[in-house]
């Protein structure tokens, strides 16, 4: 917006976008509509002045959607992940049944990715969902004024709302039962987004702790079941006494369970394996996966209900009914 003393703030437009770029309207509309018939340097001179000037266009006007639908961004790190396509699934159902579009854009849970997603975003959808590991203040530079409802992540500023995950219970019972199943050296497989431990991390250290058990038995893996099984191999290698692994989810907990057979360790026998995700395929390896399971389509859900919740302008629902509890489900690998 731009203001003068004494005059109400005036709306940005397309012509303030073309000057500070020092480009034609036509050049600003092919940028901010991802066309190619531009270079890519003109097209980011574009974005930069659209995005410092606080400039979203109105879909509404350029007749792209009817006045009575929506059309929703819905940002995942990585569509091959089970986790993020099931969370996918429960908006995509959610948005259906209020006349809803979702449009979904992945990342690549590639920080670089996010951000040139970030810079079109806000000219193709009316509102946003999903997983950001950008900062609020990134998040803000780009979602000037829209709806975001923040997933797996809680907000710590008013500007956003967010859907979280409670696991920390899930996580205590899944070592108390290892615990109570004899196992004295229990590891973790994690994995890092950002620089600092996962929140998982910090479940599973607390819950350790409370039984005397070594909470440094960790070791990072990529989320990935390659990621898994080379995390185990590392883990073994340092610590061969660990006989359990609790893993930041299930991908990577299937990954340690092929590791596990690849050396000669019997699962659950000689060692345990508890996941977190509950997704369906840990019902289809061999042993079956135990887990700490949650709700991944109401995740999905919680958020487009949140997102009606916010347009409709009567804020947020009440804390309590924005968590996805998680609970420890005992199958055959522990």
């Amino acid at each position: 917006m731009v203001s003068t003393p004494g005059a109400e703030p005036r709306k940005i437009t397309i012509n303030d976008v073309a000057r500070s770029a020092g480009v034609s309207r036509q050049t600003v509309s092919r940028a901010l509509n991802d066309k190619g018939e531009i270079d890519g340097d003109t097209k980011q001179r574009v974005l930069d002045a659209a995005r410092a000037l606080g400039y979203r266009p109105s879909r509404f006007a350029r007749g792209l959607v009817r006045q009575d639908t929506m059309t929703i961004g819905l940002v995942i790190p990585d569509l091959l992940n089970p986790f993020f396509t099931e969370v996918a699934a429960g908006a995509l159902e959610a948005a259906r049944s209020r006349g809803w579009h979702v449009v979904v854009y992945a990342t690549a849970d590639r920080a670089d990715e996010e951000r040139d997603t970030l810079q079109v975003i806000t000219s193709q959808v009316d509102a946003v969902i999903g997983y950001f590991s950008c900062s609020e203040s990134e998040l803000e530079s780009y979602t000037r004024g829209m709806p975001v409802v923040l997933i797996g992540r809680e907000g710590r500023s008013a500007r956003f709302s967010s859907i979280r995950i409670d696991g920390e219970q899930g996580v205590r019972a899944a070592v108390a039962h290892l615990v109570a199943e004899g196992h004295t050296r229990i590891g973790m497989l994690d994995h890092r987004t950002r620089a600092e431990p996962s929140i998982r991390h910090d479940w599973f250290t607390a819950a350790a702790r409370e039984h005397a058990i070594d909470a440094h038995l960790v070791v990072d893996a990529d989320q990935t079941a390659d990621g898994g099984g080379a995390a185990l191999r590392t883990l073994l290698a340092a610590r061969p006494e660990v006989t359990a692994v609790f893993t930041f989810n299930d991908i990577i907990a299937v990954g340690a369970l092929r590791e596990a057979r690849r050396l000669g360790r019997s699962v659950p026998r000689d060692l345990a394996v508890i996941g977190f995700d509950g997704l369906q395929l840990g019902a289809l390896v061999e042993p079956p996966l135990s887990s700490v399971a949650l709700d991944t389509r109401k995740l999905g859900a919680l958020a487009i209900e949140q997102l009606a919740r916010l347009l409709s302008g009567l804020g947020t629902s009440e804390a309590d009914d924005l968590v996805v509890h998680a609970e420890l489900h005992l199958s055959g690998s522990a």
